[in-house]
C-alpha cells in the first residue's frame, strides 16, 4: 500500500456518491446532500459525510458478509452529521 492508495479510495467512494446523485438512485442521498448544505456544510464536506456512510456500509457488508440493507442506509443518511460509528 502505498501513501496515495487512501486519497484514491477516498475519491473513489465520493464518485460513488456522485453516481447516486446523478442517477436519483437511492434519491435520500440527494436530498441528504440539500439538507446539508441547508444546515451550513460545503458541498465537499457534504459529500464527505455521505460517503462514510456508504464506506460503512460497504464495510459491514464486507466483514459480515451480508447483502446491502437500503433501510439502514437511509436510516445512517438521515442520521448525518452523526457518523455510523458515533
Amino acid at each position: 500500500m502505498n501513501d496515495e492508495d487512501p486519497e484514491i479510495a477516498r475519491q473513489a467512494i465520493v464518485d460513488a456518491v456522485e453516481n447516486q446523485i446523478e442517477s436519483n438512485d437511492p434519491p435520500e442521498t440527494a436530498q441528504t446532500l440539500e439538507r446539508l448544505k441547508k444546515e451550513g456544510y460545503p458541498r465537499e464536506e457534504a459529500l464527505k459525510l455521505i460517503g462514510s456512510v456508504l464506506a460503512a456500509e460497504m464495510f459491514s457488508i464486507m466483514k459480515e458478509g451480508r447483502e446491502y440493507n437500503h433501510d439502514e442506509y437511509i436510516k445512517a443518511l438521515e442520521a448525518l452529521p452523526k457518523l455510523p460509528w458515533d
